[in-house]
């Protein structure tokens, strides 16, 4: 019985982040677009991508698999801003 009432708490603590994370990680995605254009702009006439940017891209990348994992209940660890920022999973090469 007491696991029962833990589950279903934890689920309307999951339906919250995913609410909060969402409208975060949602907002977020249009500033990486706009960072992801950028990029290929600089890299088209530069001829060398910006590292820094793609870095950017990576933390958002991370943060949308973390957030991911937790709403389909495979992860216990909450996304950002309910957890601190995690850099990146992968490294930008």
């Amino acid at each position: 019985m007491k696991k029962s009432v833990n589950e279903r708490l934890e689920v309307l603590m999951r339906i919250v982040v995913l609410i909060v994370s969402g409208i975060v990680l949602g907002i977020w995605r249009y500033f990486i677009v706009v960072l992801a254009i950028i990029n290929y702009i600089v890299t088209l006439v530069s001829g060398e991508r910006m590292t820094n940017l793609a870095r950017m891209s990576e933390i958002w990348n991370t943060q949308m698999y973390i957030f991911l994992r937790y709403v389909t209940m495979v992860s216990n660890e909450r996304p950002f801003p309910f957890e601190e920022l995690s850099k990146d999973i992968s490294k930008v090469k």
